[in-house]
């Protein structure tokens, strides 16, 4: 069964048959509707409402649907299948990238615009990388935001001006910093993007927590990344995983 393949290529065929409905029930995502069919997912209202009025003023888009928490999302997709999902990162239940794999998981022809206030490119590559096809600043031009529902919906991938020079110089940066890494520090990343805790990585390369510790840090200086997720992102990112 082909899925949509967003950022690596074009979308072959819905991941359910056009007119039957998929297992996990109600109706089917369109192919070509006559309008793009957009669900709203965010915690504010105001948010909501903006963004419906926002969408009303074009034609070419039929809001089907809003939710304010992660349970109500997955009401939304399985109610209404809407070609896009226009989806916030920050919820009352947290961080909203884990609802976005999980949305992705269930629903692979479902394609995300992620709408939020966050610029960070970090948070940018977390969301492609996450099932995101569009990413658009919140404050954006609402001719952007159009222009990026329509991107996503036709399989390709979109990023408002704001952010999209940042993920390219941030890309160019960490692919030199890579280069610079030392052995040791190659190791460390890799064990821990493989899922080994400080402690784990200490007994296995035979060095104290407290040294491998001192290795995250200096790693997080030179890369420009903080927190063991995201420098697991990267070693996964520029292959520096290994089995163990």
């Amino acid at each position: 069964m082909d899925e949509l393949t967003g950022a690596d290529g074009p979308r072959t065929e819905d991941p359910v048959p056009a007119g039957r409905p998929d297992p996990g029930g109600g109706p089917p995502f369109r192919r070509q509707p006559v309008q793009i069919r957009v669900g709203l997912v965010d915690d504010h209202q105001l948010v909501r409402e903006g963004l419906r009025l926002v969408l009303g003023d074009d034609k070419g888009f039929e809001v089907v649907g809003e939710a304010t928490t992660h349970e109500e999302a997955f009401e939304l997709v399985a109610a209404t299948r809407p070609d896009v999902l226009l989806l916030d990162l920050t919820f009352p239940e947290g961080d909203g990238l884990p609802l976005l794999r999980a949305l992705r998981s269930r629903y692979p022809g479902l394609r995300v615009v992620i709408v939020t206030m966050d610029r960070g490119s970090e948070s940018v590559r977390q969301a492609l990388l996450a099932g995101a096809s569009g990413y658009v600043v919140k404050g954006a031009r609402s001719r952007d935001l159009f222009e990026a529902i329509r991107a996503v919906s036709r399989g390709e991938v979109y990023l408002h001006s704001s952010v999209a020079g940042a993920i390219v110089d941030d890309s160019i940066r960490l692919a030199r910093s890579g280069q610079q890494l030392s052995v040791r520090e190659r190791e460390i990343l890799s064990l821990l993007a493989g899922g080994r805790s400080p402690s784990e990585v200490g007994r296995i390369l035979g060095i104290s927590v407290h040294t491998v510790r001192r290795h995250v840090a200096n790693l997080s200086e030179k890369l420009g990344i903080h927190g063991i997720r995201a420098l697991t992102t990267y070693a996964v990112e520029h292959g520096l995983t290994r089995e163990t």
